[in-house]
């Protein structure tokens, strides 16, 4: 990492450069029947997960099986996995690391009643 983003890690609390986007810079993520995207400015398709942030706090954005369009915070209440890592199944997230399944509740994952089988 050289001098200058170091020190804007120090400040700022996350590195600026590390290629996450920025929550608004996601554009319009619409109506979930259009094509499966990942990147800014397309889309969000039923289904598809990805990581953003909003300042220096990762969130994932995901679009569940009913359509709805969920925004929590990137970090799996087990462990500490990404939540963006994982994948949807339904309305619930997976995570990637173990398979917990999360339900999305007030910006937070919630640990589903019991670990994916």
């Amino acid at each position: 990492m050289a001098p200058v983003s170091a020190q804007l890690f120090d400040e700022l609390g996350y590195d600026p450069d590390d290629g996450v986007p920025e929550l608004g810079d996601l554009g319009d993520l619409g109506d979930p029947g259009n094509v499966a995207a990942s990147t800014a400015g397309q889309r969000l398709a039923i289904g598809v997960v990805i990581a953003a942030r909003v300042g220096a706090r990762r969130v994932a954005v995901a679009r569940l099986g009913s359509g709805r369009l969920v925004v929590v915070t990137d970090e799996c209440p087990h462990d500490g996995g990404r939540i963006s890592d994982g994948f949807v199944e339904g309305e619930r997230l997976i995570c990637a690391r173990h398979g917990w399944e999360l339900e999305a509740r007030n910006g937070r994952c919630e640990r589903a009643c019991k670990l994916r089988e």
